[in-house]
């Protein structure tokens, strides 16, 4: 009897494959037929699934954006049963930065779509992140949580804070890529400004201290 065919096991197999690739690569170099290659199938097989490169991308994106929520989530599970919202913030700001092998390939890879989804017709005909405002408003919750438990500094805009850590661990997730600096610099110029935000002494959880 022939084996049962999992579309959507296969699918993430190829995209896993372009991630690999556009890793080592970069996301503008890569085509279908050095995902093929990477995945172990034929060509036809990947232009079955996904018709066009655009298609492709945009679902590694999609892939790409689980594994991110996946590493997040291990982060927070490390940190114990109620980590607190300046943890919990740490988690989503830390694993982000490219600190290993997988952060590495996750920002140097979302930075490329977002410049493709810009100056690609086909990507920029669709939505880049679905909720692109997701992480904004979590951040902004869980500060507001903090200042209404006295855990923040009250006087401090949320969402102007959350705006700012966001764009923050990004640039020095850049920097980090190019050379500039150390995941430990980027780390500690992140905790002061967490430290300046939870002013009233809320410290990190076990286990956020590792990049």
């Amino acid at each position: 009897m022939p084996k049962r065919v999992d579309h959507e096991e296969r699918r993430a197999q190829i995209a896993e494959a372009l991630i690999q690739v556009a890793g080592r690569r970069g996301l503008h170099a890569v085509g279908m037929r050095d995902v093929a290659a990477e995945a172990g199938v034929s060509l036809r097989l990947v232009q079955y699934y996904f018709e066009t490169k655009e298609k492709l991308l945009f679902y590694g994106l999609q892939h790409l954006t689980a594994r991110f929520t996946a590493r997040v989530g291990a982060r927070l599970a490390a940190a114990g049963p109620d980590p607190g919202p300046r943890a919990t913030i740490e988690a989503l700001l830390l694993a982000s930065l490219p600190t290993d092998g997988e952060s590495r390939t996750f920002h140097l890879l979302y930075s490329s779509y977002s410049i493709l989804s810009v100056t690609d017709e086909a990507l920029a005909a669709q939505p880049f992140i679905d909720n692109p405002d997701a992480a904004e408003n979590a951040l902004t919750g869980l500060i507001e949580g903090a200042q209404a438990a006295g855990l923040a500094d009250p006087g401090a805009d949320a969402r102007t804070e959350a705006i700012s850590l966001l764009a923050m661990a990004a640039t020095m997730g850049t920097s980090i890529l190019v050379g500039q600096r150390g995941p430990e610099s980027a780390i500690a110029v992140l905790r002061h400004h967490l430290d300046r935000i939870f002013s009233n002494g809320e410290t990190p959880a076990n286990g956020m201290g590792r990049a």
